[in-house]
């Protein structure tokens, strides 16, 4: 990052709960872009490579959802939930007065910013959906296909644990973390960035909505799908996905086609970080996406 560009950080306090969040860059006439981590329950850190956009102008604005990393913690885990992130996340616009804003979510962010944009269309100047879901259905689907294209003993293992519900044990979480450097990020080794937003990763918020791991998609968001209403979002949109992605190109194409007018752009050489495994082009992707819809 530039010393030219600024960074400021701080605490909002939203509906009871102190959110962090941190801006990069002035606002200016390039526009200001929000983020949104997924997880749910990581934390805003695997997103910083988004710092790029920031050289190029514009105003880049990270938090951390309720319940995730530098954020407050909340007692109930009924807290935990699409609706409220939802709500957290137009509050804390209007409080940090951000006006209209781009939108960028990734993987649950991607979720997210759809829901933002059918509850908050005037809020937004455009949306980019990166590696984000319509239908979790859907993408439990695809997410269990790439589970079975996985080698045989890794496939076993993991049907051998799941069957016993030990998602704990060693040998499973190795498993696991075979399908992650397949699917999640073929970097190596991870950016610092993205394992310390995994090593941080809330397991209350994790666990209440998401489940165990990325493929097994047990908790409250199960059932969440809005496919069918995709055509109500009008705001400029684009989306993306790695060829590899555990939310397959299947899922991004779904968005893609049910939301009228919207861009798509595949990664060849990426699985679900693009912007990390293929940062010099993402950004320019975004770059060109944003100036078209200043």
């Amino acid at each position: 990052m530039s010393p030219a560009v600024p960074v400021r950080e701080g605490y909002a306090t939203i509906h009871g709960r102190r959110l962090f969040w941190k801006v990069a860059g002035a606002s200016g006439t390039a526009g200001t872009l929000v983020t949104l981590h997924g997880g749910p329950g990581a934390t805003h850190d695997y997103l910083l490579s988004l710092l790029d956009l920031a050289e190029r102008g514009y105003r880049v604005v990270f938090y951390d959802q309720v319940g995730c990393g530098r954020s407050e913690r909340t007692p109930s885990q009924d807290e935990y939930t699409v609706d409220r992130d939802v709500a957290d996340f137009e509050a804390l616009r209007r409080e940090l007065d951000l006006g209209r804003v781009h939108l960028l979510g990734s993987s649950y962010g991607g979720m997210l910013a759809i829901a933002i944009a059918l509850a908050h269309p005037t809020s937004l100047r455009s949306l980019i959906v990166a590696s984000g879901l319509a239908s979790v259905p859907l993408t439990v689907r695809e997410m269990q296909r790439l589970k079975r294209e996985l080698p045989d003993d890794v496939r076993e293992t993991l049907d051998r644990y799941e069957a016993r519900g030990e998602f704990q044990h060693p040998d499973y979480l190795a498993a696991v973390q075979e399908f992650y450097r397949r699917h999640l990020c073929r970097l190596a080794p991870w950016p610092p960035e993205v394992q310390y937003s995994l090593d941080q990763l809330s397991i209350p918020k994790y666990g209440t909505m998401n489940g165990p791991n990325e493929f097994t998609i047990v908790g409250t968001m199960r059932n969440w799908d809005v496919t069918a209403r995709l055509p109500e979002i009008r705001v400029p949109t684009l989306v993306t996905v790695g060829r590899y992605d555990e939310v397959t190109p299947t899922v991004a194409e779904s968005i893609h086609r049910g939301i009228p007018g919207s861009e798509f752009v595949q990664f060849e050489n990426s699985s679900h970080v693009a912007f990390w495994e293929e940062r010099p082009r993402y950004m320019e992707t975004v770059e060109r996406f944003l100036r078209a819809h200043p």
